[in-house]
């Protein structure tokens, strides 16, 4: 046996249908691709989305919600992960230094999750209640700026 003379087995491949060859060949006059329009010019490209030129699916359903623009995104950072990095003094620079957050320059909000036992001062946009009770409890300061 040589590979050359392997054939699949009998059933598992398919003619291709060849198209526009003719009435007898069920695909003659205009090769299954109907009469007139986009769909029957060479060059179409049917986008998944399209509809046959009914009005689509995104305009059809109703708009529902609303997106504020003016929302503030916060970076949040626990003081759990604030106490394992071993620092005295942490601002958003110093958070990104170390990975903690993406950008220094956009606001961050400290949260209280977690407990803090060293004496530490933050500077941060906001705090949230519990994580300022925790910092002023072990002695550090929480800036606001």
């Amino acid at each position: 046996m040589k590979l050359d003379s392997l054939i699949p087995p009998k059933g598992s491949t398919k003619n291709r249908k060849r198209v526009g060859r003719g009435h007898g060949s069920g695909l003659g006059k205009s090769a299954g691709r109907g009469d007139k329009g986009a769909g029957q010019r060479s060059g179409f490209k049917k986008r998944p989305w399209f509809e046959g030129g009914q009005m689509s699916i995104a305009r059809r359903l109703p708009m529902r919600g609303f997106t504020n623009n003016f929302k503030k995104e916060f970076q949040i950072v626990n003081i759990d992960k604030i106490e394992a990095l071993g620092i005295d003094t942490v601002d958003a620079q110093v958070l990104k230094d170390k990975g903690l957050i993406r950008s220094a320059l956009k606001p961050l909000k400290i949260l209280g999750n977690g407990a803090l036992n060293s004496k530490i001062n933050i500077t941060a946009t906001v705090f949230s209640e519990t994580a300022k009770q925790k910092i002023e409890k072990a002695g550090g300061t929480a800036i606001e700026l």
